[in-house]
């Protein structure tokens, strides 16, 4: 359990000098972390003995192993830990985000490597897709939902074991298509490694990172961590906007047989939808 969470647990259950120095903590955990003992004693107005019980009474070696758990927990951001009742956003800057991160990645990846990319793709006997978290796999399995319709063979893999099993069954002409938001991801980088042992074709859309050193072809991408952390990650709309401009690029070079699909996709959604004949295609 982290610091914060232990510090918090174990409150109401300390000696009164011991939690006044714990509400100190966490109301200014930086300070905590980077103070010495004689300064931490004086702004909380307790003496050295408190702060050494304190560090007991949550199970640390001692105040040294303390200020270093605080460091760590520092370095996440006050901004998860301050209690301060924060105002909801107005909803146009959810829709500024999006822009600002969007306006960040435009141009961002090359016109070769987006050809490279559809190329790639197009001639892969087999597409395997990995990503793993929240945003990932949910673009692992858009991946897929792009690729299908365009006569491009694919799987999305987001279970870890998964992943190393399908990577382990690739083919020379089959494609890994890795997605990570942090470009730091050691289930994708694992099974990636793996496929490339087998001589799978890499391909990451990532920032730079591991990832982006271990594949044949990076697409990079940019995140953008906001200060307001109720709102779901704006990032995740560079990766879709990459992953949109990839499909876009298999769509063309292999244009000749994804027409012929979609024509039929769209066929069969109008008969069931009876609808206009400009409904999304099955999005």
């Amino acid at each position: 359990m982290d610091i914060v969470s232990r510090i918090q647990n174990q409150l109401s259950h300390l000696r009164p000098a011991e939690q006044k120095v714990a509400r100190y903590i966490l109301k200014d955990i930086n300070f905590a972390a980077s103070a010495s003992i004689n300064e931490l004693a004086a702004s909380a107005k307790v003496s050295h003995a408190s702060i050494t019980r304190l560090a007991q009474a949550l199970d640390c070696k001692n105040v040294r192993e303390l200020k270093m758990l605080l460091a760590q927990s520092a370095a996440v951001g006050e901004r998860f830990i301050a209690d301060e009742p924060v105002s909801r956003q107005e909803i146009p800057p959810v829709y500024q985000a999006i822009q600002d991160i969007l306006d960040i990645n435009a141009g961002l990846i090359s016109d070769q490597d987006i050809q490279s990319a559809g190329q790639l793709l197009t001639r892969a006997g087999h597409v395997l897709v990995f990503g793993v978290g929240g945003g990932s796999t949910f673009m692992a399995q858009e991946c897929q939902n792009r690729l299908f319709r365009l006569e491009v063979k694919s799987n999305a893999y987001s279970d870890p074991m998964l992943m190393r099993m399908s990577a382990a069954t690739v083919n020379k002409d089959d494609a890994v298509l890795c997605l990570s938001l942090s470009g730091v991801s050691p289930d994708v980088m694992a099974s990636a490694l793996i496929a490339k042992e087998y001589g799978a074709h890499l391909l990451a859309i990532c920032p730079e990172g591991p990832l982006a050193d271990v594949a044949d072809l990076h697409l990079p991408i940019k995140t953008q961590e906001a200060e307001y952390i109720f709102n779901p990650s704006a990032s995740r709309y560079a990766m879709l906007a990459a992953i949109d401009v990839i499909a876009g690029e298999v769509a063309v070079v292999n244009q000749r047989k994804s027409r012929e699909k979609l024509r039929r996709l769209k066929h069969h959604l109008d008969e069931h939808r009876k609808g206009s004949e400009r409904l999304p295609l099955g999005d």
